[in-house]
């Protein structure tokens, strides 16, 4: 835009003018924009710290992607927890996990927990996450897994 100084004021111009219907909505007050962030939906928080509400995948083992979540249906989502059905992709690293076989098995799923995100106290993301295998399960494993969720 350097070399058109008019396109550039016009363009600032423009910028500025859509600016100000934001400024005047933040000036609502603290009280009504805190009310309406509590009645916000839980989220459970990805690998890349992305909320989410009912995802149709989920990685579980972020640090290597050994075990994730797809084909998710959710019949219940919220404050209270989320109840929901997938298949958990479960890598069996044999030999290692690099030359290992995904391996699919049909899981029931829960998400527990729901707190306070610390950065904006208005998100609520689960804590917990618990599999149920419904119909066979890996080698070594309980029928039901637990692990705590970051957010």
């Amino acid at each position: 835009m350097g070399g058109h100084p008019m396109k550039a004021a016009i363009t600032l111009c423009a910028a500025a003018a859509l600016a100000l219907p934001v400024s005047a909505a933040s000036a609502a007050p603290a009280a009504q924009h805190t009310a309406a962030r509590q009645t916000r939906t839980p989220v459970v928080v990805d690998c890349a710290g992305r909320p989410e509400v009912r995802p149709a995948a989920f990685v579980v083992a972020c640090g290597d992607g050994n075990s994730r979540l797809t084909s998710l249906t959710w019949s219940r989502w919220d404050t209270g927890g989320a109840v929901g059905r997938g298949t958990n992709a479960l890598n069996d690293c044999k030999p290692y996990c690099a030359a290992g076989t995904f391996r699919s098995y049909p899981v029931s799923v829960r998400l527990d927990g729901a707190r306070a995100n610390a950065g904006d106290p208005g998100e609520r993301h689960y804590t917990q996450i618990t599999l149920t295998y419904t119909d066979g399960r890996p080698a070594g494993f309980p029928r039901t897994v637990s692990y705590p969720l970051s957010g």
